[in-house]
């Protein structure tokens, strides 16, 4: 690395270092846990240095390998950061509408775990946007408007049979997605 390339190396740690920090503090509460966080964030930077020379990559690959080691820090503080709730094998089979609580992982509710909620919904989010729109509406009016699937049934126009085969395939989608998440974490 040249002396002009440590300098402007040098000017990007001063430049970010409050933005990165204060992003890790949002996550994780243990000020030494962040600040290790941080220094692991700007090693990985130091040696990746030459794959990423524009200011505005630079930016965002600074905040994409911040959110990874985050990851790795509740993947090591926690065997489990979370875990799936198993849907009983007759609960696919029947004509039970799936709901919401049978693909959200359970968290439990210290601060250290928002970013892991923040992340989930996020990816539910992503899936909503692609899937179907069909599904998707009868999710978010089920799910989050709170409506019967007879409200639901009267609003659109459309059987109650196939709006639960809709939700259902939204569930369905989203499990999978969520899936991803959560392999990726185990590993």
């Amino acid at each position: 690395m040249t002396a002009a390339e440590s300098a402007y190396l040098s000017d990007i740690i001063k430049k970010e270092q409050g933005r990165l920090f204060g992003f890790i503090r949002q996550q994780v509460t243990d000020e030494m846990d962040a600040r290790d966080i941080m220094q692991d964030v700007f090693y990985q930077l130091t040696v990746g240095f030459n794959d990423i020379r524009s200011a505005e990559r630079i930016t965002s690959w600074l905040f994409t390998v911040a959110k990874n080691k985050i990851i790795d820090h509740f993947r090591k503080k926690k065997s489990t950061p979370f875990s799936f709730i198993e849907i009983p094998n007759n609960r696919e089979q029947d004509d039970q509408p799936l709901m919401l609580e049978d693909i959200l992982p359970s968290l439990t509710r210290d601060p250290e775990d928002e970013y892991m909620r923040n992340v989930i919904w996020s990816i539910i989010e992503k899936s909503l946007t692609e899937m179907p729109e069909e599904q998707s509406e009868v999710f978010i009016l089920n799910e989050f408007e709170d409506m019967t699937f007879n409200e639901i049934s009267e609003q659109l126009g459309v059987g109650i049979n196939t709006l639960l085969s809709r939700k259902r395939y939204a569930v369905l989608c989203l499990r999978e997605k969520l899936k991803e998440l959560y392999n990726q974490l185990k590993t």
